[in-house]
C-alpha cells in the first residue's frame, strides 16, 4: 500500500453532464449510476495514493469546487450558459469545454498523467484535451450509441430525434478511434465495440463497475423485519429504483404485474422513480394510467426519489429486485442489492446477465416478455430454497466482484502502462492543486 505522503500520480477525470458533486443529488437528469460510479472510483484512486480532479460542468449556482479529501476535488467548469443540458444536447457545447477547461489549466500551470474520461460527451472532450497536453487518454463509454438504438426501436419516441444517435455514433467513433484504451464494463460492451465500431480487441479492457463493500451488506432477519416495518414494505414486495427515463423499463414491469399477482396474490411493487424534470412527471403519470388500465394500480407504491443513505435498508427491505431495463450497460443497482442479500432478476437487455450464473446468483429474463419476466419475479417468493440461496450466494458474488477497491487497482495498473507515454522536455511540470 502506498505511503500516505507519497503522490502515485496526477489524474484527471472528465464526467460533464448531470450533477456531479461531493454529495450528488442522485435521482435528478442525467445523474444516476454513472455519477456513483465516477465518484467512487474517484475516492478509491486518492486513497490509493494518486492526486485527482473531477472535472465536471458548472451550472446553476453550484460552487466551482467540492473538496472532497487532500487527494480529491470536484472541479466545476463553466460552460453552454447556466441552466442544465441534458447529455444528448451536449453536442453544441463541448468545443467550448475543451477551451474553457484548457484556458483554466493552463493559468493554473496543473499538469497530469492519464486523462479518463466517462461517456461520449467527455470522451469527444478528453480526447481534444489528452492532444493539447501530450498525455494519455482512457475512455470508459458506460453505454453505446449503437446498442442503446437497437434497444430503444419500438419505445414509442422518435428517438433519433431525441437522442440524436448518428450524431453520437459518429463522436463515439472518433474518440474510440483515437484514444489510447478503452474501458468496456461489460464484455457485451467489448463484443460491440468490436462489431459496431470495429474496434480492435486489443484496444479494449473490460473492468465492471465496483460497489461500496461496507455499505451495501445483508442484515439479520430480525433487522430486515424492522426495515421492512419501518418502511412499509412486505417479503411478497418488488422493488425497482431509477430515473424516470424510457429505457428503465419502468412500464414494463407495470406491464408484468398482473401476471405476477396470478402466481403470487400479494404481490406488490414498490417503485422509487425519480422524477426531476417535466418530462419525468409526464412519464410517471403515463405509467400511473397504464397501471389503472391494467387493474393494479392500487398494487403499486410510488415512492419518489429516495435519498443515497436510504437505499441499502430499501433494497434488504424487498422480496426481490428488480433490474427491468429496455436497455442497461451494466445495472449498478442490482449488484448493490444482491449486495445486500436480496434476490434478483435482471434484464437480458444488458451485459450483467452474462456475468452472472442463474439459479445461483440471480435470474434474468426478458421484461419485454412480460409472461417471462412476472415468472422470475415469482420464483424466490415461491420457492424458500431458491430465495437463500440467491440470497447468500448473490451476496457473495456481488462482493467478491465488484468491491470498489479491487476495481480501482485494475483501473490503475491500466493507467501505468500509458503514464509517461508522451512526455517531451517541454512539458509543465505542476501538479494537481
Amino acid at each position: 500500500m502506498a505511503n500516505k505522503n507519497q503522490i502515485n500520480g496526477n489524474l484527471l477525470l472528465l464526467s460533464i453532464h448531470g450533477y456531479v458533486g461531493a454529495e450528488p443529488e442522485l435521482g435528478k437528469p442525467d445523474t444516476g449510476g454513472q455519477v456513483v460510479f465516477v465518484l467512487e472510483l474517484a475516492k478509491r484512486f486518492a486513497r490509493l495514493g494518486y492526486k485527482v480532479d473531477l472535472v465536471t460542468r458548472r451550472f446553476g449556482r453550484q460552487p466551482e469546487f467540492d473538496r472532497i479529501n487532500p487527494n480529491l476535488r470536484v472541479w466545476r467548469i463553466p460552460f453552454g450558459g447556466k441552466e442544465f443540458i441534458r447529455k444528448e444536447d451536449m453536442h453544441e457545447h463541448l468545443r467550448d469545454f475543451v477551451t474553457n477547461f484548457l484556458a483554466e489549466a493552463n493559468r493554473r500551470r496543473l499538469r497530469y498523467d492519464v486523462v479518463n474520461s466517462h461517456y461520449w460527451d467527455a470522451g469527444w472532450a478528453g480526447q481534444r484535451i489528452a492532444e493539447e497536453m501530450r498525455i494519455p487518454h482512457v475512455h470508459t463509454p458506460h453505454s453505446l450509441g449503437s446498442w442503446k438504438r437497437k434497444d430503444m426501436r419500438g419505445a414509442g419516441r422518435d428517438g433519433e430525434k431525441v437522442y440524436r444517435f448518428a450524431e453520437r455514433i459518429e463522436k463515439e467513433f472518433l474518440t474510440y478511434r483515437n484514444c489510447d484504451h478503452i474501458i468496456a464494463t461489460t464484455e457485451q460492451q467489448a463484443e460491440i465495440l468490436g462489431k459496431d465500431y470495429g474496434i480492435p480487441a486489443d484496444h479494449v479492457t473490460m473492468i465492471p463497475p465496483g460497489i461500496d463493500e461496507q455499505r451495501f451488506t445483508p442484515a439479520q432477519p430480525a433487522k430486515v423485519a424492522e426495515i421492512r416495518e419501518r418502511l412499509g414494505f412486505s417479503p411478497t414486495d418488488v422493488y425497482c429504483v431509477g430515473r424516470a427515463a424510457t429505457n428503465k423499463g419502468i412500464d414494463l414491469l407495470i406491464a408484468a404485474l398482473p401476471a405476477l399477482r396470478r402466481l403470487v396474490p400479494k404481490a406488490r411493487l414498490q417503485l422509487a422513480v425519480g422524477a426531476g424534470s417535466d418530462r419525468d412527471r409526464e412519464r410517471v403519470e403515463e405509467w400511473k394510467r397504464l397501471g389503472s388500465d391494467l387493474g393494479v394500480s392500487r398494487h403499486v407504491r410510488w415512492r419518489g426519489y429516495v435519498a443515497d443513505e436510504e437505499m441499502p435498508d430499501h433494497y434488504r427491505a424487498a422480496g426481490v429486485f428488480a433490474l427491468c431495463s429496455r436497455y442497461e450497460p451494466f445495472g449498478m443497482t442490482a449488484i448493490e442489492a444482491m449486495a445486500c442479500g436480496t434476490p434478483t432478476v435482471v434484464t437480458v437487455h444488458g451485459g450483467l446477465h452474462e456475468a452472472i450464473e442463474f439459479g445461483l446468483h440471480a435470474l434474468y429474463a426478458d421484461p419485454k416478455r412480460p409472461e417471462e419476466y412476472a415468472a422470475m419475479l415469482a420464483m424466490p417468493m415461491r420457492y424458500p430454497q431458491l430465495r437463500e440461496r440467491l440470497s447468500l450466494e448473490g451476496a457473495r458474488f456481488a462482493r467478491r466482484q465488484f468491491g470498489w477497491t479491487g476495481i480501482a487497482r485494475r483501473t490503475l495498473a491500466l493507467f501505468e502502462r500509458y503514464k509517461g507515454a508522451y512526455a517531451g522536455p517541454d512539458d509543465l511540470s505542476d501538479s494537481v492543486g
